[in-house]
């Protein structure tokens, strides 16, 4: 009985502690700021160019699709492109209720359609993210190069500290807990508690080394740089809604998809708040680096913050909600499949 009760609370805890994360940095980013003048914005958007965004968002959805089966074929998986895609976007409708639960949302649906172990999905999701990861290092390597005035203006508006010696203390803890790790792993699957737990580690570090066995490494790299390109016009096509950053370079979209991308990292629910306190310091340090004002710079990131983000879960709740009879469709289909063998 404990346990059926601890585990539903444990998820309206984590709902309750988004939500005030998404409070809290709503807040910090609409304090001091005129909301008059984003409402003028907003009444005189073009929203057009959001339109055009919305289908590089979507298109973003069926390149992760697609390549996701890349990934699952060296481990002998070969699934539909329309199971990959709907058990994708049910993995991001789960993002906005508990952060971070979409991950193991998503494996767990291509499982109950494709029967894919989860352990083996789950790593591969998690290569995906260091390849995103390493496609963002790429981003905010060419912002260093055409932004960097820009970098330091962010860097000095959000706050931000970063101490090297403790990210170096970190990095070295994991690399000496990892070699310790596939050094005694054989000795700690022979103890009962700990054998599924290595046989689930396991199956991710398959599914992470899967990308060295990759037999169309062309298209692996072709369809990453698709979804990568597409979420930067995403990001990009909505500043041309707005009269006031329609002279935006694309230099600028650079920065914009990196700091974008910080706000969203932050566990509250759809990025809420993270991402408009984010884009309200972006704005402010691209405005600065043009000799603008400061302070029109966070309203128009403000003003850009509830134009794309509002975009982003719509794109999240419309693909979401599809999904959810789309996958148990396929479910119906395999189960019949299944019973007529």
């Amino acid at each position: 009985m404990e346990k059926s009760f601890a585990k539903p609370l444990k998820s309206v805890l984590t709902v309750v502690i988004s939500l005030a994360f998404a409070g809290f940095f709503l807040w910090l980013a609409l304090r001091g700021l005129d909301f008059k003048v984003i409402q003028k914005s907003l009444a005189k958007a073009n929203y057009l160019w959001v339109l055009f965004a919305a289908c590089f968002g979507i298109a973003a959805y069926w390149l992760r699709a697609i390549r996701w089966n890349l990934l699952l074929e060296p481990m002998g998986h070969r699934i539909s492109n329309s199971n990959s895609l709907w058990s994708i976007s049910f993995g991001y409708l789960m993002n906005l209720t508990i952060p971070r639960s979409g991950e193991v949302a998503r494996a767990t649906a291509l499982y109950s359609v494709e029967k894919v172990p989860v352990d083996q999905s789950f790593g591969t999701i998690i290569l995906e993210r260091v390849v995103d990861l390493i496609c963002m290092m790429g981003f905010l390597g060419l912002t260093f190069i055409f932004k960097y005035d820009a970098i330091l203006s962010f860097y000095h508006q959000s706050g931000i500290k970063i101490e090297p010696s403790k990210i170096m203390i970190g990095l070295i803890i994991l690399v000496i807990g990892t070699i310790l790790f596939f050094a005694f792993r054989k000795r700690l699957a022979t103890v009962p508690v700990l054998d599924k737990i290595i046989n689930f580690i396991n199956g991710i570090f398959q599914g992470l080394t899967s990308i060295f066995r990759l037999r169309q490494k062309g298209k692996f790299i072709l369809y990453t740089a698709g979804i990568w390109i597409s979420y930067y016009f995403a990001a990009y096509l909505v500043c041309f809604a707005l009269p006031e950053t329609s002279d935006f370079t694309f230099a600028d979209g650079f920065f914009i998809i990196v700091v974008g991308t910080l706000g969203m990292i932050v566990p509250a629910s759809g990025g809420i708040g993270a991402f408009n306190l984010a884009m309200k310091y972006g704005f402010m340090a691209l405005f600065i680096a043009m000799g603008r004002s400061a302070e029109w710079g966070g309203e128009m990131g403000l003003t850009y913050s509830f134009i794309s983000l509002p975009l982003q879960i719509a794109i999240m709740l419309v693909m979401g909600l599809i999904s959810i009879p789309m996958l148990a469709k396929a479910r119906n289909r395999m189960v019949f499949s299944e019973t007529k063998d």
